[in-house]
């Protein structure tokens, strides 16, 4: 693989993908959407000027909802591979705005098989499927797990999930689903539960914050660290043949425990800031979700090394260190040990 195209390369997956991808040697090229400010932080320390000869990382404007632009980009760029991990990627919000998300998470995938198809060019796409898709479907999930959405963004999901299948078997395409379990770290996006509970913690022990706001904190799932799932991704994308696979840790934790995990880790007594808020909750709620990721093990080799109180102790370090703050140090310490030759950047 010489060249890639990410979609989503601002968010958490594809910054990451994209820094794996630079260390590997391949030139990235990454779809934005234009906006009024800035939205690039996550990628601001990869980022060369395009003019310098050394750049491997380019920015191109587009969006997921016009298909003329995603075909003339794949046309133009003719990358070898697309990682397509754009989408309106939470839950919550889904409900409040199901059209947008459908267009987005759900037909956006269309146009980008569509337009590899079109291009004639042999071209590896990876499709960033979800756990979420399950829903309801009983514990342990796997591959052959029905699919019972119980969200729009997972509706969107699920459609996005069987077009992928229906261009590989159709049309021959090299597409596979990587279906991942909930995956955390340092550049979660702010109002995802968990990044928003250890940013808490930070604002509270700064004196910045008195409370924090949450919904659901029955809700149980399989909790992992995102740059362990890009390198799946990648992997993915080196098999002989296209296929379906599911990537979790194959442990289940509540958000409650993950709240009680991030507070008394910095010697909090957490039930003296949590505030329950009906807004946070579902219209309906996803089942328990915990992958059985035997296949990836198998295939490609894949097991997570870390798990969730790692997992929790490395996000809070991150965000103590941001608000200026001394950390514990043993999510650093577990980071050192574990990944001594780490491809990203410290968070």
């Amino acid at each position: 693989m010489k060249k890639a195209c990410i979609t989503g390369i601002t968010g958490q997956d594809g910054s990451y993908i994209a820094e794996f991808l630079l260390s590997r040697g391949v030139e990235v090229h990454g779809i934005i959407r234009r906006a009024s400010t800035f939205n690039t932080a996550r990628i601001d320390h990869i980022y060369a000027d395009p003019h310098d000869p050394h750049a491997r990382l380019f920015l191109h404007y587009g969006d997921l909802s016009d298909s003329e632009q995603i075909s003339n980009l794949i046309h133009n760029l003719k990358p070898d591979a697309v990682f397509h991990l754009g989408a309106q990627s939470h839950v919550r919000v889904s409900f409040d705005i199901p059209e947008y998300t459908g267009n987005t998470t759900g037909l956006g995938t269309t146009r980008i098989l569509e337009a590899i198809r079109r291009s004639g060019k042999s071209i590896r796409f990876y499709q960033a499927s979800s756990s979420e898709m399950f829903g309801s479907s009983p514990p342990p999930q796997n591959e052959n797990t029905p699919f019972k959405p119980r969200s729009p963004y997972a509706v969107a999901k699920v459609y996005s999930y069987w077009m992928t299948v229906n261009y590989r078997e159709g049309y021959k395409l090299f597409a596979s689903n990587g279906i991942l379990f909930n995956h955390e770290s340092p550049r979660r996006g702010e109002t995802f539960v968990t990044r928003k509970t250890t940013m808490a913690v930070a604002n509270i022990l700064a004196g910045t914050q008195a409370a924090l706001f949450l919904g659901n904190l029955d809700a149980k799932r399989d909790w992992g660290y995102a740059p362990e799932y890009v390198e799946a991704m990648w992997k993915i994308l080196q098999l002989e043949k296209p296929g379906d696979f599911v990537l979790g840790t194959g442990e289940v934790h509540s958000v409650k425990e993950f709240v009680e995990q991030a507070f008394s880790y910095v010697g909090l007594d957490h039930e003296k800031y949590i505030k329950i808020d009906p807004r946070y909750f579902r219209p309906t709620e996803t089942g328990e979700l915990v992958a059985d990721p035997k296949k990836a093990r198998e295939k490609i080799g894949w097991a997570p090394k870390i798990k969730f109180n790692d997992l929790v102790k490395i996000m809070v370090d991150a965000d103590l260190r941001k608000r200026g703050l001394e950390p514990p140090g043993e999510g650093d310490k577990i980071m050192q040990s574990r990944f001594p030759n780490r491809w990203w950047k410290v968070d």
